[in-house]
């Protein structure tokens, strides 16, 4: 199961997440499998304002371990962490998904 993480960090938390990115990124170096996305969400200055990450784990309950192990998640960084489940349609992870996709589509519209 793929699940979207939009963190958003709180305001004036800059100096924590710097000292908090190499346990962070020592911790998901080991977890790389797991991650079909992950990186800082930037705003219009390239200020770090949060973090975004899709993981492939196999359910929710995966999902919130990796977060308690994960020091950006232990500390008092995020102001919001908001969870979504998604599957990938594109690119292909499986040779055909796509057309699967187009074919399910084709069919509801039909009904």
């Amino acid at each position: 199961m793929e699940f979207i993480l939009y963190c958003i960090d709180k305001p004036g938390r800059a100096a924590m997440r710097s000292t908090l990115r190499v346990p962070h990124l020592a911790h998901i170096a080991m977890l790389q499998p797991v991650f079909r996305f992950g990186g800082p969400m930037m705003d219009e200055t390239s200020q770090v304002r949060g973090s975004l990450m899709i993981l492939d784990l196999p359910d929710r309950a995966a999902l919130d371990a990796h977060m308690r192990a994960d020091p950006f998640f232990g500390s008092d960084l995020f102001e919001s962490v908001t969870v979504w489940t998604t599957r990938q349609v594109i690119p292909e992870r499986d040779e055909g998904g796509l057309a699967r996709e187009l074919g399910a589509a084709r069919a509801l519209v039909a009904h």
